[in-house]
């Protein structure tokens, strides 16, 4: 069992504040199932850090795990209370958008939440939709929240940020806005290789981005009353992505 150097300790505290995080080449992840997720994929885990018992469950021990005391993991974790493993993780650089034909793109403009968009990453693996494009303000999906709410499903979904008005004005895709006042998703026909904007969670769609819409879907209200405000941003795309999938 090792202690932790003490560099290596504050290499990894320094992950919870985004200005070094950010810039960095590799991003946290913790928990058995989040390393489960990471250790079947193609990603490259550089370092973890793993008490005895999560190495005893497991069939062999990687060559990049330390074992640590139960104490010292406490001392890396960015949750309330460590689980078991913390790993670093190697971020992949993907250069643009893929385009995929025949198959759904999910555009992003704007998310803040890390929450949101680390379960909306969630739903886009649970539908099968391959690829988000996000817009540049879009929360980073490095982001050690955005990370653990997406429960693993970061290693199967492709990601990109980028301009995302240039990106529409160069897709013959044909694109529909998730809107209030939309017109009803329920009754619209929906085809299969399409683009789905969802806005941000205050604002909704910028101004710019709207312009470049072909088409607009809206959830309807069915309350009596019908004084809800609006629905959260990974709920109104869980919805969404229902209907394109249900229809196609």
């Amino acid at each position: 069992m090792k202690m932790i150097h003490k560099n290596e300790l504050k290499y990894i505290q320094s992950f919870a504040h985004k200005k070094h995080w950010a810039e960095e080449s590799v991003f946290i992840i913790e928990g058995p199932k989040m390393m489960e997720e990471l250790m079947a994929s193609e990603w490259v885990i550089r370092q973890a850090y793993a008490t005895k018992e999560w190495i005893e469950s497991q069939p062999f021990k990687p060559h990049y795990v330390t074992e640590v005391a139960d104490f010292e993991l406490d001392k890396l974790t960015q949750l309330h209370k460590a689980n078991q493993v913390i790993a670093l993780v190697e971020k992949k650089q993907i250069k643009g958008p893929i385009q995929l034909k025949g198959k759904m793109t999910l555009c992003l403009d704007g998310i803040q939440d890390p929450g949101n968009l680390g379960t909306i990453i969630r739903l886009s693996d649970w539908f099968g939709v391959n690829e988000i494009v996000c817009s540049n303000n879009t929360v980073d999906c490095y982001n050690a929240k955005v990370v653990q709410a997406s429960m693993g499903s970061l290693t199967r979904v492709n990601i990109t940020y980028t301009d995302l008005e240039l990106y529409l004005k160069n897709t013959e895709k044909p694109k529909f806005a998730s809107l209030m006042n939309g017109k009803n998703v329920y009754k619209t026909k929906l085809p299969k290789d399409a683009i789905l904007v969802m806005g941000n969670e205050a604002n909704g769609i910028s101004e710019s981005v709207l312009k470049l819409m072909d088409n607009s879907v809206s959830i309807p209200r069915f309350g009596n009353l019908k004084q809800t405000e609006s629905l959260n941003v990974a709920t109104a795309t869980a919805i969404l992505l229902s209907e394109f999938k249900r229809l196609t």
